[in-house]
This record gives C-alpha cells, structure tokens and sequence, in this order.
C-alpha cells in the first residue's frame, strides 16, 4: 500500500500539464491508453464517465469554449506544448494577421469560429462611420481598399474624394479643377445615386425645376467659370424680357425682376403680379377678383400702364345710368380716374373725402376730383396756395403779389368763395369791420390810395376829412396838430372823434 501511494506521488510530479494542472487523469485518459478516445469530446451538459465516477473535463467550462471549427480541431493546433495554461484565448496568438494589422488583431470583430467568412460587412461599415449604401452597396471590398494581396483594407477616409480624387481630376465637362470646384463631391452629387450624370447634380442653390430642369449646363453658364452665373433671372433672360410685346415690358417700363410676376414654370405662365393689390388697386382679391383676364381688360393704351379704364367694363359703360347711381354725389365726373378716387379698393361703398384731414366744405363740393389731384391722390397738399396760386399771382385788387400779402388764404377768403374777403384787420390794425367806420368803405383801396404799399393809407381824402380848413378849425386846441392821415391815426387809432 505504502509503495502505490509512493508511486502515484511520483508520476503526479512528472505531469506534462505543469504543476498548477490539478486536474484527475481519468478525466482525459483511460487506464488502457493515454490516448483520448473520440468519445471523450462528445460535449454534453454533464458528461460522466460510464465506468467510474470520476468526472470528464469538458472545455466548455473554461475561458475559451469550444464552437464552430474549435470542435474539431485538434488539441495540439492550439496547445502546442501540454502545458494547457501556455495557450492564449486571443486569435491571432494562433492566427495569422492576413491584413497586416490593416483592421487590428481582434479577429472576432469580424469573423466567428464556425467561418472567416465575413456575412456582416455593411454593419460593420456602418460602425466603423461609412454606411454602404447606394452605390457602394454593391462593391466588393476590393474596389475601395485596393492593396498588393487584396486583403490589407486600411482605412479610406468617410469623404468622397478619398476615393475619387482622380475622378475629380479626370472629369473635362466641366473640367472641375480648372473651374476650382469644391473637392466635397457630396455638394453637388448625391451620395445615394449610382451616376456622375448631370441629371442627378445637387443644384440646391439655385433649384434645376420647372422651366430649369434642363441638362444642358452650358445653357445657363456660358463661360468655364461656372462662379460667375448670376441667379438674377434678367442675367439668362434679358431678351425674353427685350421681346416680351404682350405686354411690352421694355416700353412700359417694367421690372426685370422676373419673380415679380413669373413663377419659373415653363412658358412663363401662369404670370400674376401680386404686387397690384397693395401698390395699386385689388385685382386677385376684392370685387374684381376673377372679373379680368388680360392686362389690356383694364389697361387699355398698351403702351402705358400709368392709365387705365373703369368705364369700360360692366354696366359702367352707361353715362346715364352712372349719372342717376352718383346723384348728390359732389364733384361727380364720368371718368376712370374719378372713379378710382372714389372707389381705391374696387368696394361700391366708395371714398368719403369728409373723412380725411381735408373735408370738401364749400365751393370745394362742386370741384372735380383732377383739378386737385393732377398727380395722383397720395401726399396731395392741403394748404390752400398749393392749388391756388395762379389766383394769387393773377389777383389785382389787391395786387397780393405785390403788396406782400400771406399765401395762408383762409386769412381773408372761407371756402364758400372768393368773396366777400374778409381780414382781420380790426385786431391787428385799425377797426373798419365795426366801429365808426363799418361799412364806411367798399374797397381796400378806398383807404389805401398806393395798391403796391399797403403800409400806407389815407384818412383825409374820405367824408368831411377833405377840407383842410374846416379840419383846422376842428383842431384849433390841438397842439401840434398838421393836415396828415399819419396823424389822424396817431390821435384816432380806433377811429372814433
């Protein structure tokens, strides 16, 4: 008994596993061979011996489970001595890098143990920043990462001209470095197209739609400077806008911003120029929406727009009828022009000039609305000279121009009419509308004897003031007393005895 147990000391101190294997023999080998019967490697959830009770070793139990190929292979592939503690669980540390540490050496990354063949590839690309999608979703790994053994796929960069420089460098229509294009591809291709075509450039910028999906680019950019294109529409069409005739836009002077009325569908229809309702009058809203087809409907002098005609349409076209609908309607005229300052929006409740700053009070009712208005209805002026200075200049008695007078006119006139005139002469000078002399006078010039100088006047040439004798018996206390109107005023500033 003493010499089995010294024997089985001496052969667990000649193991080949290494001394820290503590691991029973039966568990690998039997007692006929020390060879490891295939049996053994069956792997079964709890494997036991059939003729003992000594557990078998099961590989699965370690750090590197066996799967896939690894359940075949023999031991030795990988623990290349028996010490078993010697082999790494790394893949490469029995693998050889066959992409020259292209990708690291974690070989699971992208292969598993059952295949190298690697069936994941474009999420792999997509962890790795590079999405394969259209058009590279049908590459093979080799047409990006070329190398001298096709299998060292070292990283390209996520930016298109990583991959297409010489494309950028090759292409003549347009030739994109003589131009100076920018080298991001993606500014101008789409990265989910599958061609280079015109037809598919990114031209956001200035959207290829409408009456500008063309292909051709040479219709837009006529030199190989393709910076140099304008997107002001005038830049391609100046000479649509030269021979445009219905209307003329040259003669009438039109805008050459196109996108005022054009949208750029082809043909340059439908044309609206939306800016008519805010700057002139209401033709896409109000009363006269859908009530016109052509310009010429309103505007009808093809040659200038500034005009324009009322009456021709509708039932206005009756002088009498329009008459009988205006009656009591002051300064009432049938013309186009009168019926836009009484109607600016189209609507048929019409202007109230009562509810501006300016009241038509007077000989003012009966006024056609052009004798004020000449220019147009904005910034009209309201103080009287402004349309009343030829009767200014052109009045003789008094002369106004000459004599100085005020250009206020509401001074001396009401609105009622030139005369009587009035001024407010008792205040500010001597009283000839109350007091002794009230009604003693018809005309300035009864008084003011010099029509060109008002700032003299004469007392002695009216009533008994013209007998100098009598005046200087009426005087004869009077110290100091002369024969002169300056003098009557000075002694009888308010007329009175």
């Amino acid at each position: 008994m003493v010499l089995l147990c010294m024997l089985a000391a001496s052969l667990n101190g000649q193991s080949p596993h290494g001394s820290d294997f503590a691991i029973d023999c039966a568990a690998c080998h039997t007692s006929e061979s020390w060879e490891i019967s295939s049996e053994f490697w069956t792997i079964e959830d709890d494997p036991v011996f059939t003729k003992t009770v000594v557990p078998r070793f099961n590989h699965q139990t370690t750090d590197f489970p066996l799967e896939g190929s690894h359940e075949t292979t023999n031991c030795k592939a990988c623990h290349a001595t028996l010490v078993f503690s010697d082999a790494s669980t790394n893949c490469i540390s029995c693998h050889d890098d066959m992409h020259s540490q292209s990708v690291g050496d974690d070989c699971a990354r992208c292969h598993n143990a059952v295949s190298w063949l690697v069936d994941e590839i474009p999420e792999l690309h997509e962890e790795n920043g590079f999405p394969l999608l259209t058009p590279h979703d049908n590459l093979s790994c080799v047409d990006c990462h070329i190398s001298e053994t096709n299998l060292r796929f070292d990283r390209l960069g996520t930016d298109c001209v990583n991959c297409h420089l010489d494309d950028y460098y090759n292409t003549q229509d347009p030739n994109h470095q003589a131009v100076g294009f920018s080298t991001a591809c993606a500014e101008c291709h789409p990265p989910l197209i599958d061609s280079w075509n015109t037809d598919q450039i990114v031209h956001s910028f200035f959207p290829l739609r409408g009456g500008h999906e063309i292909q051709d680019c040479q219709q837009c950019h006529f030199t190989d400077n393709f910076s140099d294109a304008s997107p002001e529409c005038v830049s391609c069409h100046q000479e649509d806008y030269d021979n445009t005739n219905n209307p003329n836009h040259q003669a009438l002077g039109f805008s050459t911003d196109c996108n005022a009325c054009h949208t750029i569908d082809p043909d340059w229809q439908p044309a609206r120029f939306t800016l008519h309702d805010d700057a002139y009058f209401p033709i896409y809203s109000g009363e006269h929406e859908g009530e016109w087809d052509n310009c010429i409907d309103c505007h009808t002098n093809p040659s200038d727009f500034t005009q324009f005609s009322c009456t021709d349409c509708h039932e206005h076209n009756d002088q009498a009828d329009l008459a009988d609908d205006h009656n009591g309607v002051a300064g009432y005229i049938y013309e186009s022009n009168a019926c836009f300052a009484c109607h600016p929006t189209g609507s048929e409740d019409g202007f109230n000039h009562n509810n501006t700053n300016f009241p038509l009070l007077g000989a003012h009712t009966s006024v056609s609305c052009q004798e004020c208005h000449a220019d147009g209805f904005e910034g009209t002026p309201t103080d009287c000279f402004a349309c009343h200075e030829t009767n200014y200049n052109n009045t003789n008695n008094p002369n106004h121009t000459a004599s100085g007078f005020p250009t206020d006119c509401e001074q001396c006139h009401s609105q009622d009419s030139w005369t009587p005139a009035t001024f407010n002469h008792d205040d500010l000078y001597f009283p000839i509308y109350s007091g002794e002399h009230n009604n003693e006078w018809n005309q300035c010039t009864d008084c003011h004897i010099t029509p060109n100088d008002y700032s003299m006047f004469s007392c002695i040439d009216c009533h008994e003031h013209n007998n100098s004798s009598e005046l200087a018996d009426d005087h004869d206390d009077v110290s100091g007393y002369t024969y002169q109107s300056s003098a009557c005023y000075s002694c009888h500033p308010d007329g009175k005895e």
